[in-house]
């Protein structure tokens, strides 16, 4: 049943479904045990990322390329040949991938099974490219030339070279804990009792660091709203707001709610953090996990960050989460490097700037503002910063975080291998009083 829900979950990814929304919706309709979820969960986010890697494994033990299979044996190929190497014993690998294509297409079955053998006769070690040109580091690290391309062209080969060599290592499960319920050493107490290995982060001291726990969302710590999953460098991005008690907060770009319910947290839910999206489903999100952690200051709007409804000066913060090519977050979705294309990032960073003189607008004299992006791209930070520099020279940059943020322009820049977080860009700025 594992692989055959792995299977079905590579084809929905394919054809245009969220790893992150398709697999907990397939697991929840099986019996299966939580260490078989998890399995298949590595599975199918690892098949994904690797895919190009995978492709190139492939390409010698089949008489048509993969993108001419049919989606299920496409996906069923790919899956064996992860498991294959990841070193998974050959006839698991094998044996039990064919058995589960052939209840999807009985016909198939041979076909797969001549193909996986092949392959597992091919490695370890596992015969890929190692020179430093541009297709053989896309085809190690699984993601499209011009990816590597815009990596070395905004960060230098150094930094670009460390990132991709880490970009298909799996997410930290961090959590953040809820001050107003519980404390740090009250919840990783509680981890360790339950079998979990539990560390402090090295960017937010106040995080823990979780394996071994299972399924975190099924645990009572989360249930009670005791704590929230959530990388460190978004736990930084909403201290970088800096909300003090009493005030009022706008997070634009706010769904699923992530920073906008820490914001609250932080303020001792005294205040107003308004979580703006134009999303309704996912605005919904931002509400709903504000009353599983307890926090009466959180209020979702749906609106257009474009056109805000609200006056001039309206917030002591604003925090602007802008949309962007998510290059600082592609371990966590595996899918993404496949749906990207170099005119996204030129669509993104023009959104940016319009969202970003829309925000400013509604900032109080002396209040702050905050820009940040998941990315790394230097057309989604520093072009950003200059375009503010240019559009907004009445706000003035105070200051930025230090190490292990790297300063970018008037911003800052936090790449993953630095402290195993998200690859994160902030940009703080401060309005005339």
């Amino acid at each position: 049943m594992s692989r055959a829900t792995a299977i079905r979950a590579l084809v929905r990814i394919e054809d245009g479904a969220f790893a992150n929304v398709v697999l907990p919706a397939l697991l929840r309709e099986t019996t299966l045990e939580s260490r078989d979820r998890a399995q298949v969960t590595e599975w199918v986010y690892g098949t994904t990322r690797m895919q190009r890697t995978l492709d190139y494994l492939l390409r010698d033990s089949l008489d048509r390329s993969v993108a001419r299979l049919d989606p299920p044996v496409r996906a069923a190929v790919r899956l064996g040949t992860y498991q294959l190497v990841l070193g998974i014993a050959p006839h698991a690998a094998v044996g039990e991938t064919v058995a589960a294509v052939a209840k999807v297409s009985p016909r198939a079955k041979g076909f797969v099974n001549a193909v996986l053998r092949k392959v597992s006769q091919s490695g370890p070690p596992w015969p890929l490219p190692d020179g430093d040109d541009i297709e053989s580091m896309g085809i190690r690290a699984s993601i499209p030339d011009w990816i590597v391309e815009r990596l070395q062209a905004d960060l230098g080969a150094a930094d670009a070279r460390i990132v991709l060599a880490g970009i298909n290592e799996p997410a930290a499960v961090t959590l953040r804990i809820n001050p107003l319920r519980s404390t740090v050493g009250a919840v990783e107490a509680e981890l360790v009792a339950m079998g979990a290995v539990v560390s402090r982060g090295t960017l937010m001291s106040d995080s823990l660091l979780v394996t071994g726990a299972g399924d975190l969302g099924a645990t009572a710590i989360l249930r009670d709203g005791r704590g929230t999953p959530q990388d460190q460098a978004s736990q930084a991005i909403a201290g970088l707001v800096g909300a003090r008690p009493g005030e009022r907060v706008l997070e634009i770009g706010a769904a699923p709610g992530g920073k906008a319910n820490a914001i609250a947290e932080r303020m001792g839910d005294r205040g107003l953090v308004v979580g703006l999206d134009r999303n309704l489903s996912r605005t919904a999100m931002i509400g709903g996990t504000a009353d599983r952690l307890g926090l009466r200051t959180v209020a979702p709007l749906v609106a257009d960050g474009l056109a805000l409804p609200f006056t001039d000066g309206s917030f002591d913060r604003v925090l602007l989460d802008a949309p962007c090519s998510g290059l600082g977050v592609l371990r966590r979705r595996p899918e993404a490097r496949w749906r990207l294309t170099p005119e996204t990032i030129n669509e993104v960073a023009a959104l940016q700037c319009a969202l970003l003189g829309a925000a400013a607008r509604v900032v109080r004299p002396g209040g702050r503002l905050v820009y940040s992006v998941c990315t790394l791209t230097h057309a989604e930070t520093e072009a950003v910063d200059e375009w503010a520099a240019a559009h907004l020279p009445e706000f003035c940059s105070p200051d930025r975080p230090g190490p292990p943020w790297t300063p970018v322009g008037r911003g800052a820049r936090l790449l993953p291998h630095i402290a195993d977080t998200d690859g994160m860009y902030s940009l703080v700025l401060e309005a005339p009083g």
